[in-house]
């Protein structure tokens, strides 16, 4: 028997969350507090508008984020979750850099799949000081997250650019002469619009939530069509982008992806050895109940990858304290 994974060393959000400091850091937080089963602060996480003000809380206090919205049906982030994807690949940087994790302006991300949160940018650049380049295709999307940066004085950290061909991932997305040191990404999981319904029903049911009574959200975290589904689902587009980016492997150190579904690995294993790629790595993460993992893949061998991070000048991770 495994030990479950659980949340990343550096990951801000251990134990439970300190409300009153969330509160005083947004009272309109205090409206959607509520007592839970076992006499703790907590909120109603299948209530979408409560969860994101919980989340503009929670990047206040926690990462001095001063204002943070999304439009409504948007998909609204785990924070804990995320922040964890970031943590793990920072450490999958430092383990070409002798260990110490590169930070600063000079670290460059590319986060496929921005959306209209800019959770990740918004995390890597608080803990790491990277600066990233946030894409997408949804123009509304990407209004929200110019929205975000803008208000928080970040436009030399975080650039947005969209995808204007829906056909394609990666292609037409980066210029000649760019090169990131990373790319994240968080893809559509489900295959259809019916799929992601059903899935939002289990975990209504294992949260105690089912009521016939009550309009059923798409999911507890809201979402939009291209944020939570695609034709072939989180498959075809994770194998899809690994087919894309040999195109563009001299450009980007490490590639990297969620990937939700254990029972997608072996395809995905099968498009890596496809593309022919020099190194990959998975990586298990899991807060809760909640289980995902990293997929990192590179088309440069252990020195080529060594020579390019040390121009990377590594730092100290940014306290936490």
């Amino acid at each position: 028997m495994t030990d479950r994974p659980t949340l990343h060393p550096r990951n801000r959000h251990q134990g439970r969350y300190d409300f009153p400091a969330l509160i005083k850091a947004h009272p309109d937080l205090a409206r959607f507090t509520l007592t839970n089963p076992y006499g703790k602060p907590s909120i109603d996480f299948a209530n979408p508008e409560a969860v994101r003000v919980f989340n503009r809380a929670l990047l206040k206090a926690q990462y001095g984020i001063q204002h943070w919205d999304i439009p409504a049906q948007y998909l609204c982030p785990p924070i804990p979750g995320r922040a964890d994807y970031v943590h793990v690949a920072a450490d999958l940087l430092a383990s070409d850099a002798g260990g110490e994790i590169p930070c600063g302006a000079q670290v460059r991300a590319l986060d496929i799949g921005v959306g209209a949160n800019c959770i990740y940018p918004l995390l890597g650049h608080s803990d790491y000081r990277w600066r990233f380049v946030g894409s997408d295709i949804d123009p509304v999307a990407l209004a929200s997250a110019k929205a975000i940066v803008q208000a928080n004085g970040l436009g030399k950290a975080i650039t947005l650019r969209q995808q204007s061909n829906t056909k394609t991932i990666l292609g037409g997305l980066l210029q000649a002469d760019e090169r990131f040191e990373l790319t994240l990404c968080n893809p559509p999981f489900h295959s259809s619009r019916e799929e992601a319904t059903r899935g939002s029903a289990r975990k209504w049911k294992s949260l105690g939530k089912q009521d016939p009574k009550r309009a059923l959200p798409v999911l507890n975290f809201g979402g939009q069509n291209n944020e939570l589904w695609c034709a072939g689902g989180e498959i075809r587009f994770v194998t899809q982008l690994i087919d894309e980016s040999k195109a563009c492997a001299a450009q980007v150190l490490w590639f990297t992806t969620l990937v939700s579904k254990a029972s997608n690995l072996p395809a995905i294993e099968a498009a890596l050895n496809k593309a022919g790629v020099a190194a990959r790595q998975v990586v298990e993460m899991g807060q809760g109940q909640k289980r995902s993992r990293m997929v990192a893949w590179s088309f440069h061998d252990t020195a080529a990858r060594q020579a390019w991070i040390g121009q990377a000048k590594p730092g100290p991770a940014k306290s936490q304290a």
